[in-house]
Order: C-alpha cells, then sequence, then structure tokens
C-alpha cells in the first residue's frame, strides 16, 4: 500500500474506542483515560492515520512546557505493519515539535531499532515488574511522614517533579491527582518534601509511578503505602536500572520481571533530570 492512501489527522475525543482498540491489541495497559490525559491539552501533538475511515496507527507527545516533549503510543494495527506507517506517523509528529528544546521517549525493544534511525540515542534502561497480587509486604517504619497529596500541596509537589524529572510535567501531575487522588502520597522530612508517589489506573494493572524521592528508603516507604492501598489487585512497575536495591526488594515481596525499556534521547539530552532520585517512571507514554 502506499503512504498516500493513508490519511495523518490530530486524534479527537472522538477518536478514543478506535485507539483503545489498537493499544488493547498489543496487550497494553492503557485506559480510556490516558488517551484524554495525552489528547485534552493543546500543547501535545497526537496523531493518528486512517485507511478507508479506519484508524490504523497512532502517535502521541505530551508537551512537557516546550523543553521536553515525550513520545509515546505509536501503535500500527498487524494488518498495516511492514508499510512504513509509523515512520510516517514519526515524521509527522517531530515536524510539529520543532519548538521543543528535546525529544525524548521510552523504547520497546522492538522500536529500538527504528528510533535510531531518527538519530535516538540510549540514555538508560528501565525494567517493567508485575505482581497479581501484593501477599509478602513487611511494614516499613515511618509511615507517618507521609500525607496524601492535597490541593495545597499541588505546586509544591510540581516542583519538586520538575527538579527531579528535569521538565515541568504540571499538567501530567495535576490530571493523575485530580483523577486518581487516592493513589497521590507525599513524603516530607523537615517539612520539605523528600518524596512522592502517584498512580494511576491500567486496563490489566494499576501502575505505581512516578516515584521520586531523596533516598532509597523514602522510595520503599512510599511504595510500601502504594501498595497497601492496592491489595489483592495487580500491580506494574517501571524501575530504573541503576536501583538494584529497589529491584531486589521488589523480587523480594513477590515482583517478577516482565520486560525492559529502554530511554531514549533525540541529538541532545539538555534535561537528564536527577537520575539518583529517579525510581519509578509514570510509563513508557509518559516518561
Amino acid at each position: 500500500m502506499i503512504k498516500s492512501a493513508f490519511k495523518i489527522r490530530h486524534i479527537q475525543l472522538s477518536d478514543i474506542a478506535g485507539a483503545m482498540k489498537l493499544s488493547t491489541d498489543q496487550g497494553w495497559n492503557q485506559t480510556e483515560k490516558d488517551w484524554e490525559i495525552l489528547i485534552e491539552s493543546p500543547q501535545n501533538v497526537c496523531l493518528l492515520a486512517e485507511c478507508d475511515n479506519k484508524i490504523v496507527g497512532t502517535s502521541t507527545a505530551i508537551n512537557y512546557s516546550d523543553n521536553v516533549a515525550w513520545i509515546g503510543m505509536v501503535l500500527v494495527d498487524i494488518e498495516y505493519r511492514g508499510q512504513g506507517l509509523s515512520k510516517l506517523l514519526l515524521e509527522n509528529i517531530f515536524k510539529k515539535l520543532k519548538s521543543c528544546k528535546s525529544i525524548k521517549l521510552d523504547a520497546t525493544p522492538e522500536g529500538h531499532q527504528v528510533y535510531k534511525k531518527f538519530s535516538f540515542k540510549e540514555e538508560y534502561l528501565i525494567t517493567r515488574m508485575t505482581i497479581p497480587s501484593v501477599i509478602n509486604l513487611s511494614s516499613i517504619d515511618d509511615d507517618k511522614l507521609l500525607e496524601p497529596i492535597l490541593l495545597k500541596d499541588i505546586n509544591e509537589v510540581i516542583a519538586f517533579d520538575e527538579h527531579v524529572f528535569g521538565a515541568n510535567r504540571a499538567q501530567l501531575i495535576q490530571s493523575l491527582i485530580n483523577e486518581y487522588p487516592q493513589k497521590a502520597w507525599l513524603l516530607k522530612r523537615n517539612n520539605c518534601v523528600s518524596g512522592i508517589v502517584l498512580g494511576r489506573d491500567g486496563s490489566k494493572y494499576n501502575q505505581i509511578g512516578p516515584l521520586n524521592a531523596s533516598t532509597l528508603i523514602d522510595a520503599k516507604i512510599l511504595i510500601s503505602k502504594a501498595l497497601k492501598k492496592l491489595k489483592n489487585k495487580p500491580i506494574v512497575v517501571d524501575v530504573l536500572n541503576d536501583k538494584e536495591d529497589l529491584i531486589e526488594w521488589l523480587f523480594s515481596i513477590g515482583f517478577t520481571k516482565q520486560r525492559h525499556f529502554i530511554r531514549m534521547y533525540q541529538n541532545e539530552n539538555p534535561f537528564p533530570g536527577l537520575r539518583e532520585k529517579q525510581f519509578l517512571i509514570c510509563g513508557p507514554e509518559f516518561g
């Protein structure tokens, strides 16, 4: 099939059912709410490909204040693969991101080679770990340091996340707190933020992340709280590979490794953030 047979346009909220079919067919964990978060902001670039009035491919970029654009949801209907459609979608999305200083993504092993052709370079690996339900969880002290994130805390939480992640993710942070307030926790030491964890529902697993913290023990306290609130529910976390002690702890309570992602950046990486304080990412579609 020639490329001209595909119509590329912006995704609308009315397209979510068709987009969800692509992510569900791929076995991914997204929900309609995830698609809404991506589509609703006019700063983001979310494209789809149509053929014969059928949605056959998607690609999204969430814009973090024109500093970092995060590529995600690169999906192609199985019947239309091998025709250069993912390349076509990415070419179109990159054209619309010229105002962004940096473009980043978390690639699947399958997508890794595709992104290298667009001058993306490897930064580090991320391990996806899952558990059907938490059984063996020992209590961790200092639970009293935790607070639910309230409206009054949002600016402080956004500032802490920006300091650690490297770019302002206000829209994402606010959306996650508003939609999933019971999964949003804050840890303070000496009246200053020392860690935050957010979460969201998934079609297959409850996702814990992002989680940013000053220390490993603070990260464990936050994860323990999140796990206790998700008793008897399936859970997924995406852990930076250099957090070896955290990964071993997750193995010890029953998590298993599912797959990995490769964090990549195009050309330069001016906003790496503080990697030592990044423990769990939000998910490959959000960074």
